[in-house]
């Protein structure tokens, strides 16, 4: 399942890789991109939302939100 975790103090480069780092570090995540000037982390992975939390949490960014990613095909 796709999803869209949207974060708060993701301010650079490093930042959004530091962030992808840990979560690519959790089994059962397939793959994760961060994008830092929009503050959102499209992650590929069946964890449920609060392993999400707790990872990006503790790498250093909070978490606002985290939702279904919706593709042009629903």
């Amino acid at each position: 399942m796709k999803k869209v975790i949207e974060v708060d103090g993701m301010c650079c480069k490093k930042c959004a890789e530091r962030a992808e780092r840990k979560l690519k570090l959790l089994d059962g995540v397939a793959g994760a991109r961060a994008n830092f000037k929009k503050q959102i982390i499209f992650v590929e992975t069946a964890l449920p939302d609060n392993v999400l939390a707790e990872c990006v949490i503790q790498a250093g960014f909070s978490v606002k939100e985290i939702r279904k990613r919706k593709g042009i095909f629903g």
